[in-house]
């Protein structure tokens, strides 16, 4: 006789794959949840450290020189010449400059040399949170970073955050620290040249000198000031509330 059943069927197991990627689904939710937290956390508090910072010290054991101030506290001048020189699209973007980077890109295809079009958001991201250097991995991460920072941040705590930590000398971060040790003085004080000229320090901060300045540093400072004339000074600290 022909054994009977129960007419039910064993249930499949679950493939590996299967598996595999809810664990992967699960992994990206704890990653988006946890970052999040922390770029959000960025409105209230200010990071004691950052990526580039920590990366300096353990390479370099260097002693970074940096130290914190409100916004309220750095000079109108140093806010709009980081504003002309680096990101003059800045109130306007979401972190972004698409036709910057078109133009660089077309640039690049008729054979110029690549050069970098990172809005102060993108440079943020990257101070805070990567490495130097350039690869796929680091460039889709400071995607998602600058995304998180203009989704949490409003725009004048984005400043506050950047010109507290971006690199204006070697082993000096931030607006307090660079103004105390080049001129003497709180940031507070920096009048248009000087504040001019650390702006257009930031490209190459361990290579530009500014005290005395170069000619060429003068001359990139005069176009700073230039340009900040051009956006219109006065319709740029009443939008950022300075």
């Amino acid at each position: 006789m022909a054994k009977k059943t129960n007419g039910r069927r064993k249930a499949p197991k679950k493939s590996f794959f299967r598996r595999l990627f809810k664990y992967f689904i699960r992994l990206s939710l704890a990653w988006l949840l946890i970052t999040s937290l922390l770029v959000l956390s960025l409105r209230w508090f200010d990071p004691p450290t950052t990526a580039f910072m920590l990366q300096r010290q353990w390479q370099d054991e260097a002693t970074i020189q940096q130290q914190w101030v409100d916004l309220e506290n750095i000079s109108p001048h140093l806010v709009l010449s980081v504003i002309a020189s680096e990101d003059q699209k800045f109130l306007l973007h979401w972190g972004f400059d698409v036709q910057a980077i078109q133009q660089v890109l077309a640039e690049h295809s008729s054979g110029k040399k690549l050069r970098g079009a990172s809005t102060i958001s993108q440079q943020l991201a990257k101070n805070l949170f990567l490495w130097s250097g350039r690869s796929l991995l680091r460039k889709g991460l400071e995607a998602y970073f600058t995304a998180a920072i203009e989704i949490y941040l409003p725009k004048r705590r984005i400043l506050e955050l950047y010109l507290n930590v971006a690199e204006l000398g070697d082993t000096i971060y931030g607006a307090e620290a660079a103004a105390r040790h080049i001129y003497n003085i709180p940031a507070r004080q920096l009048n248009r040249q000087q504040s001019a000229l650390l702006a257009a320090r930031l490209p190459a901060p361990k290579s530009y000198q500014i005290n005395p300045p170069s000619e060429y540093m003068q001359q990139r400072a005069a176009w700073i000031r230039g340009q900040i004339k051009q956006l219109g000074e006065y319709r740029l600290l009443q939008e950022l509330g300075l």
